[in-house]
């Protein structure tokens, strides 16, 4: 899944992917981009490993009728917000 940070055009990740090649020179380029790739890895398998043991914790307690509850209850608001039109953001 690809995901593109909000309010960041392409020419403007251009330009900020040219500054990048100045200041680290594309011979470093590669590895770079292999340690960012790296970090992303680790962060999401990490979140995973918490995300599992939450599942796992809730089930033992008996709170996963709970979660399904409230998730449904989240759902159904966001229904209910995505039918009444867009909202504007307050910066």
């Amino acid at each position: 899944m690809l995901s593109i940070p909000l309010f960041i055009s392409t020419p403007e990740m251009m330009i900020v992917g040219l500054v990048i090649i100045l200041v680290f020179g594309s011979d470093k380029l590669p590895e770079i981009v292999r340690g960012i790739a790296k970090a992303m890895n680790t962060v999401r398998n990490a979140t995973d490993d918490i995300k599992n043991e939450i599942s796992k914790s809730a089930d033992e307690h008996g709170f996963s009728k709970d979660v399904k509850q409230i998730t449904q209850q989240i759902e159904q608001v966001k229904d209910q917000i995505e039918d009444s039109g867009s909202i504007k953001r307050k910066f």
